[in-house]
């Protein structure tokens, strides 16, 4: 990974990595007994389990990263109410790193002597800086909001949902059933540079080989917000679709600029490329129209009962907050790794180590958000099948499916890998 953004997160790792390595935890550290017989170490109490949320509030993906936060300090508060988990309750401690290299690490760096393991840290090139350090020494349990192949193959650092590459293939599969596109079309694909946008880049270049089609590349920055000279590259190529492997601001800009122009061709966005603040804005209504998002979960505002409940606590919790993909994102996690932790208590072992192995007991973890994840394989995304959905301002969180799950062919047949 040669990006700009790797590179600086490297550079911040190499600083913080010995203080890291010396740090010791004040309480539950050192393969104890503790309350119940049950084996304990970092992060683990008698009274307590704390588990580490490094997340991003004010930053590129600040509206998600708050949503997704808040549905795990939900998680946490119903799990108390009901007793907690190993007679124990569950206490999360949450750093804000604002999509930035240097707090992202430090943030890891300070939480990882005084956690079991991370219930959520967004960003794919800070996951991958610190994956190595996780592998080798630190050993706990890692379910990133981020979702590149390059995290693949560890037994902590967990993949929950289709990888970039995947959900990307998915995509173009969409497009192609729905005859918006046919071979020998060229396609856009407009992408962060990283582990976020390379490897959606990945998913399409090996969807395009596969239908006969052409990619046409176009690389941007996080902190890139106008999509008007990519739009104009685009459309001057002659694309009938484009592929979005961004955030919510590089959507709202890529869909205006497109429908200004004229330029009327759908686009398809990666898991994290919306947020339902985009509706009330001026690119609102070419969102609505011929935009699309790819998922492995179902919408916040999806009629079944597992969304539909959770909307309603959400609500009720945040009431002054709106309802998005983030919040069920979120949830999810957070209930994978509570059922990791009630497996590890039966078999009276919150240890790292015990954490990790329960976690790998669960290859038929049903969701309530229309996903069966399978955790056995470390190599492997825990599914393959994406949900396509469409902007909607009708409906809660602003996202309808209008494909369900569905894992394509083409992304049945691909490996995905981390390099």
């Amino acid at each position: 990974m040669k990006s700009r953004t790797y590179a600086a997160v490297l550079a911040v790792l190499a600083l913080t990595v010995t203080a890291g390595c010396s740090s010791k935890a004040t309480s539950g550290d050192g393969d104890t007994n503790g309350a119940g017989g049950v084996k304990t170490d970092k992060g683990v109490t008698d009274k307590a389990i704390t588990l580490g949320v490094l997340t991003d509030m004010t930053g590129v993906y600040a509206s998600l990263g708050k949503s997704v936060t808040q549905a795990q300090q939900l998680w946490a508060k119903q799990t108390n109410a009901a007793g907690g988990i190993c007679d124990r309750k569950i206490e999360l401690t949450v750093r804000d790193h604002g999509y930035d290299p240097q707090k992202a690490v430090a943030g890891y760096t300070e939480l990882e002597p005084k956690v079991l393991g991370f219930a959520q840290f967004i960003g794919s090139p800070f996951v991958a800086a610190v994956k190595e350090r996780v592998n080798g020494q630190d050993k706990g349990l890692v379910l990133p909001q981020a979702w590149s192949a390059n995290l693949l193959g560890s037994p902590y650092v967990r993949v929950l949902g289709a990888t970039y590459d995947v959900e990307t293939i998915n995509a173009v599969d969409y497009l192609l059933a729905e005859k918006r596109i046919a071979k020998g079309d060229k396609i856009g694909h407009v992408f962060f540079e990283g582990d976020y946008g390379e490897n959606a880049l990945a998913g399409s270049k090996y969807a395009a080989q596969q239908a006969g089609l052409t990619v046409v590349e176009q690389k941007i920055k996080p902190t890139d917000n106008d999509m008007s000279a990519q739009v104009a590259a685009l459309k001057k190529a002659g694309v009938k679709a484009i592929l979005l492997s961004a955030g919510p601001r590089q959507a709202a800009s890529l869909a205006g600029v497109a429908a200004a122009g004229g330029f009327d061709v759908p686009i398809v966005g990666n898991n994290s490329a919306f947020a339902p603040q985009l509706l009330a804005t001026p690119a609102g209504p070419a969102l609505t129209k011929d935009f699309y998002i790819a998922s492995s979960t179902l919408p916040i505002g999806a009629p079944e009962p597992g969304p539909s409940k959770l909307a309603k606590e959400y609500a009720a919790e945040y009431p002054k907050d709106g309802l998005d993909n983030g919040v069920v994102a979120g949830y999810t996690a957070a209930t994978v790794f509570g059922e990791a932790l009630k497996k590890a208590c039966a078999d009276k072992d919150l240890t790292r180590e015990g954490v990790d192995k329960a976690l790998l007991t669960l290859n038929a973890y049903k969701s309530d958000f229309g996903i069966t994840h399978d955790l056995s394989d470390p190599a492997a995304p825990s599914t393959r099948e994406s949900y396509i959905m469409k902007p909607d301002k009708s409906v809660p969180g602003g996202l309808k499916v209008v494909r369900p799950g569905t894992a394509s062919e083409a992304a049945k047949a691909f490996r995905p890998s981390a390099t």
